[in-house]
């Protein structure tokens, strides 16, 4: 056996090397590699390769099978089946439910609501299914029975353990097996909160470490698959938002989960990152109260801000998010800036693609934002990637660096490209019927996108082929709507508008203006000529100073005589 050597491993990505660094090589995440001792790990592989971890001469052979290989048509589909978990908008992100023999992974921040989410999950599991184990690495049974007690998640089938070893745990399954050994459709649920506190004694490093949280959720994606049962586990997330631990925890696990929410409001919004067994599109709406987490089946409400008259800076959007129409509102303010780099801050939203919206809309539709702070947000915090949010960005930040607000009761979609046009988004009837449901009366949406009979009746719907015919377009559609309001007040039917056939009439395109003639220049007359200097006259001739001197002798007499006259008649200054 080769000596015992020492490597200095990534806490962050489980990247080996022989000497310390500042930074990890691989990941780039300065101060995370740790010094581990490994004995008998050096050799050499077959042909001549080496590497850590692989024992000197060693082949790895045929060995006995745990089970047969058996024809697909013979496996028995049953076994597959999800359980609903009894809160709704949990199944929806899920899929159907839980699966036998899967393991889940729920992440979210520090105070999110995931050991509240997950013990109310365990009572509702355990009074319709079967039992539940529920370890805590952070809690002790004390501190999660006051909980339970709270919510009202007090069931007899509902088994506590406060374990931070991953052998005790494993002996806690066994027990818990055992006492449902009686029911053959069984489907045991084991809950650990979270995988960052277990640790194994046989492996090296402290818990939360690469190593350790690997080696856990090994063990017990093996127990789940072995045994049928299923295993949630609860994990923390980085500063950055990221789940915690080695990335190949991600690809380990059969789900990953995130809740997220701000920390101030009640929302909370649970989201599949990785789903094998349903979509990733879905996304689930709760309320956080001192009750307990609370599913929401319609969260449009929640999204929108009320205010007294229109105001510039806010655009209503319809987002699809899975199967689910979402009406939110998109903020944004624009002040003037005394910095050379203007600050574009958003929330809720992509900082890339909002940025790619607004050069559009300065370089396709004139706004200009070069010396100007741009901020932009949602309400409620929901995050929206879609693209189809596009043009509810650019008309919230259009109106807002205008002054000039759109109607309270319009809502636009649609996905902006580089050239300034509009392009069409799936699912249009859905999110016009959405926005008929909630009351808004108008919508603004790419041109060729509406089918007929996607109009619900008394929706005013305008159409738009680019960027800047969508900023006139704001203004058509609030004259429309102002009519349809006068002929409601009057008794008239409602007006429809709608594509291009069937019963409602086609809107059309708004045309695209085009640029403001100018008025040819004036030219310039040239400079104001200034008159020349006046020429001075001399000194005015006095006539009674004038002697008539005849004689060149009397010059000088007449001379002084003329002077004492003139110095006679001037003021004296005292």
């Amino acid at each position: 056996m080769a000596a015992p050597k020492t490597v200095h491993r990534c806490a962050e990505c489980g990247a080996t090397t022989t000497r310390w660094a500042g930074r990890c090589g691989q990941c780039q995440v300065w101060g995370s590699l740790v010094a581990v001792t490994e004995s008998g790990r050096t050799g050499g592989r077959p042909g001549g390769a080496s590497g850590v971890g692989v024992r000197a001469g060693a082949v790895t052979t045929a060995r006995p099978v745990t089970t047969a290989a058996v024809p697909i048509g013979t496996v028995a589909a049953a076994d597959a089946r999800a359980g609903a978990t009894g809160i709704g908008e949990l199944d929806r992100v899920l899929g159907s439910g839980l699966v036998p023999g899967a393991v889940v992974l729920l992440a979210g921040e520090p105070g999110v609501g995931k050991s509240t989410l997950l013990l109310d999950v365990a009572a509702r599991w355990a009074r319709s299914h079967a039992p539940v184990l529920y370890v805590s690495g952070e809690e002790s049974t004390a501190q999660i029975r006051m909980r339970a007690d709270r919510i009202g998640a007090l069931q007899e089938r509902l088994f506590l353990a406060a374990e931070t070893e991953l052998g005790a745990v494993l002996s806690h399954v066994d027990t818990v097996l055992t006492a449902s050994a009686g029911h053959s459709a069984s489907q045991p649920l084991l809950i650990v909160d979270s995988v960052q506190t277990i640790s194994s004694p046989d492996v090296d490093g402290g818990p939360g470490g690469v190593t350790q949280v690997r080696e856990v959720a090994a063990t017990l994606i093996g127990l789940a698959k072995s045994r049928g049962m299923t295993v949630v586990l609860a994990g923390h997330v980085t500063k950055e938002g990221s789940v915690a631990g080695p990335r190949t925890l991600e690809h380990l696990v059969d789900v990953v989960l995130e809740v997220s929410g701000e920390r101030t409001g009640p929302l909370r919004v649970l989201r599949a990152l990785k789903n094998r067994f349903g979509p990733t599109e879905e996304i689930g709406c709760f309320t956080l109260s001192e009750h307990g987490i609370t599913g929401l089946p319609d969260p449009s409400g929640l999204f929108l801000s009320r205010h007294s008259g229109p105001v510039p800076g806010t655009c209503v959007t319809v987002s699809i998010e899975g199967t689910r129409p979402l009406v939110a509102e998109v903020q944004a303010l624009v002040a003037p800036s005394t910095s050379p780099v203007p600050r574009r801050t958003t929330s809720g939203l992509e900082s890339a693609r909002t940025a790619m919206v607004l050069a559009v809309l300065e370089r396709r539709a004139g706004v200009s934002l070069t010396q100007q702070e741009v901020y932009t947000a949602t309400v409620g915090g929901v995050r929206l990637t879609e693209p189809a949010v596009d043009l509810a960005i650019a008309l919230a930040v259009a109106t807002a660096a205008q002054g000039r607000p759109l109607p309270t009761s319009l809502v636009a979609f649609g996905e902006i490209g580089l050239a300034g046009e509009l392009r069409p988004v799936g699912g249009a009837r859905r999110r016009l019927w959405e926005a008929a449901r909630l009351g808004f009366g108008g919508a603004i949406v790419p041109a060729g996108c509406v089918r007929p009979g996607d109009v619900p009746d008394g929706l005013v719907v305008v159409e738009a082929e680019d960027l800047a015919s969508a900023l006139q377009a704001g203004d058509q559609a609030a004259e429309a709507l102002r009519r349809a309001q006068v002929g409601k007040t009057r008794g008239l039917p409602p007006a429809r508008s709608g594509p291009r056939s069937g019963p409602v009439p086609p809107s059309g395109p708004v045309p695209r203006s085009g640029p403001v003639p100018r008025s040819a220049p004036v030219p310039y007359p040239g400079p104001v000529p200034r008159p020349g200097p006046v020429p001075y006259p001399g000194p005015v001739p006095r006539p009674d100073l004038i002697a008539q001197v005849t004689d060149r002798s009397q010059i000088g007499d007449e001379v002084a005589a003329k002077r004492a006259q003139i110095m006679a008649e001037r003021p004296i200054h005292r």
